[in-house]
Parts: C-alpha cells; sequence; structure tokens
C-alpha cells in the first residue's frame, strides 16, 4: 500500500511529527501501532491499537521490540526522533532483519530545506541579473540574505517561483522610495517577499489588496476557481504575514478597484490583526496578480499605474500563462502605449519600469 509494509510502528507515538504521519497513514487506510516510553501517554487515545516499549537506552528495549513485531506482526517503523532514528538504524537489522525504517533520517530531513535555500543563494550569486534600469543601484543581497529570504518564502504555499524570485532580489536594487502595492495576495507568499525587501533595501511600506472572496476570484478563462477555497485564504494570509509585519505591512479586504479608490482618499490604513500603517501616497512597486481575466487586469492597470513614483516599477504576474493571455494582453498594450524604461520577462511575469 503506497510502499509502505501493511502494518507500521510509531514511535514514540506522542510527537508532533508522529501524529502528522498518524493522520496521513489513517487516511489512506494503514494499519498502525503507537507505542511510547510513558506509562501514561496522552497520546494513546489517537491510536487504533498501542504498545508500550522502554528507551532505547534501556537494556531490554531490543527485546521489547521484538515481542511487539511478533505481536503485532509488524513489517516496518517510523520515527521522528532523531536519538531513536539512529539508534534503529544500526540495530534494526538484528533485532528484526523483516523489518524496516518507513522513513529517512529526521535530521537530514530537518536541514533539507536550509541546504535548497543554500543552493539557491549560490545559483542566484553566481548567474546574477544586470538590469538596465535608471537610479543608482543599492547594495546587492548577499548570499545569506538571499538564503534567509528564500528559506522564509518557501514555507509559505503561493505561486511565487524561484525565477521570480530572483528578478526581484535584483530588481528592489533599483526601486525608489515610496509604497509597494500587491494586488491579490493569496496565502502571501509574495506579499512576504515584497515587504522583507522592501524592509531590507528601505523602500517603504507593503500594502497588500485582496478581496478574499470568491465571487471575486471566478475567473472565466478557468471556468471557476472555488477549489482554492478562497474564504480560508484570508486567515493564512494573516497567519503568514503577522510574524513579519511590524507595522510595515497591512492589507485591504476589498475589490481593487475600490481599494485604489481608498488608497487616493487616504494614507493611513486600520485593521485589528496588523494595526495602522501609514503610507506614502506613491508607488514604488506595483505587484498585479489578482484576477487575470482580461477586463480585470486592465481594471487593475488603469486604477493603479497612475499613482506610480517616478521610476517605480511594475510587476504584471503570469504574463505567459497556460490559462490566459489576459495579463499578456494587458501588459503588451501598456507597453505600446506607454513610455517605459527596463522591460524583461522572469518567471512568467513582465517587469517594467515606468518612464
Amino acid at each position: 500500500m503506497n510502499g509502505y509494509p501493511k502494518t507500521i510502528l510509531i514511535f514514540p507515538a506522542g510527537m508532533p511529527g508522529s501524529l502528522a504521519f498518524l493522520e496521513r497513514a489513517l487516511t489512506r487506510g494503514q494499519d498502525v501501532i503507537g507505542a511510547s516510553s510513558l506509562r501514561h501517554d496522552p497520546a494513546r487515545e489517537s491510536y487504533p491499537r498501542w504498545a508500550y516499549l522502554p528507551y532505547v537506552t534501556a537494556p531490554d528495549f531490543d527485546e521489547a521490540l521484538r515481542q511487539a513485531i511478533a505481536e503485532f506482526d509488524i513489517g516496518g517503523v517510523f520515527t521522528p526522533n532523531p536519538v531513536v532514528w539512529d539508534y534503529l538504524a544500526r540495530r534494526l537489522g538484528g533485532i528484526s532483519p523483516n523489518v524496516t525504517l518507513v522513513n529517512a533520517s529526521p535530521v537530514e530531513r530537518a536541514l533539507a530545506p536550509y541546504g535548497r535555500a543554500c543552493r539557491f543563494a549560490e545559483s542566484t550569486l553566481s548567474e546574477p541579473l544586470t538590469l538596465a534600469a535608471s537610479g543608482a543601484a543599492r547594495r546587492a543581497l548577499s548570499a545569506l540574505e538571499i538564503a534567509a529570504l528564500f528559506h522564509h518564502a518557501d514555507n509559505i504555499p503561493g505561486q511565487c517561483d524561484n525565477e521570480k524570485i530572483r528578478a526581484l532580489c535584483s530588481l528592489f536594487c533599483h526601486v525608489p522610495a515610496g509604497d509597494v502595492v500587491e494586488i491579490g495576495s493569496l496565502w502571501g507568499k509574495s506579499a512576504f517577499v515584497l515587504a522583507w525587501l522592501a524592509r531590507r533595501h528601505g523602500i517603504g511600506k507593503v500594502l497588500c489588496v485582496d478581496p478574499w472572496s470568491t465571487k471575486h476570484a471566478i475567473q472565466k478563462d478557468l471556468g471557476g476557481r472555488g477549489r482554492l477555497r478562497i474564504e480560508e485564504a484570508f486567515d493564512i494570509f494573516r497567519i503568514n504575514l503577522l510574524p513579519y509585519a511590524g507595522g510595515t505591512v497591512n492589507y485591504l479586504r476589498l475589490p481593487s478597484a475600490r481599494a485604489a479608490a481608498a488608497y487616493r482618499r487616504g494614507r493611513r490604513v486600520v485593521t485589528d490583526a496588523f494595526g495602522a500603517t501609514r503610507y506614502a501616497g506613491k508607488i514604488a512597486l506595483l505587484h498585479i496578480d489578482g484576477n487575470h481575466d482580461y477586463d480585470n487586469v486592465l481594471a487593475d492597470m488603469r486604477d493603479w499605474s497612475g499613482l506610480m513614483a517616478q521610476g517605480g516599477w511594475i510587476v504584471l504576474d503570469d504574463y505567459r500563462w497556460p490559462y490566459g493571455d489576459g495579463p499578456r494582453r494587458v501588459g503588451d498594450e501598456f507597453l505600446r502605449e506607454t513610455p517605459t524604461g527596463c522591460a524583461f520577462v522572469m518567471g512568467g511575469a513582465l517587469f517594467i519600469q515606468t518612464g
């Protein structure tokens, strides 16, 4: 069943990783046994069957495990505990040769994301993006800063791909002072990237605009978008951004046109979650990633692009998009009709420095 033995022992059963594995195992119909070295473990109620095992440092552990394997016909062991995993990796073959560890080293798994982040930083610095942008360039990010940005962004769900993050790392060296406005934030991945870079370079504060409403998310090109659970996304966005907000990030839970009108009327935004934030009233970077139907993208561009600071940037997400051509059509029209500076496409997005 999915490559797992018929019956799996989960030990120690009460660790968060154990309970997460238990939930997945029960969902797929896996037969599981919970085990603990505690005589009264609260996790016992979560398991269909249970066994007591001494600590791996106890002299009778091997025999107790051997008896549990025989009693419950156990074919595999899952453990998120590094000490237990290391012990079983060395000893399980001698205790019961036909039983396997079903998970990789917890330590290696925990450290793997940091390795990915460091490799991303190395590749970003080895192939720098050179922009023919106006204005003096700020100091570029170090490898450590890029790795930190990538690592934290990687823990937030969303469609902000690696190439787009790579482009933004270079782009923010040329962004003037002002507000960073994002149209369409969903779970907050790109909002986090924008907020981190804006703070690092001293650009300004970030305003996220999204109605977080299924009604406004319906896209003709996709025949609807209900599977994204839009209403739930609002809570996820706030959970993801709250630790990083610190007075520099806020949001308007409004359709884009109404938010643009509110932004023109006043510079102060107050929310229960993020408190009060005062904005500059001119946009240094505008990230358009809302509803991708042509009419909606066009309205976003018209409502917000006139508020750009001199030399500010517009990022039109999904300019290259397999599900429709709204962003591409709007981007091409803007490039034909508006004087611009530097413009390029990377990670599927169109980046434009306004003239």
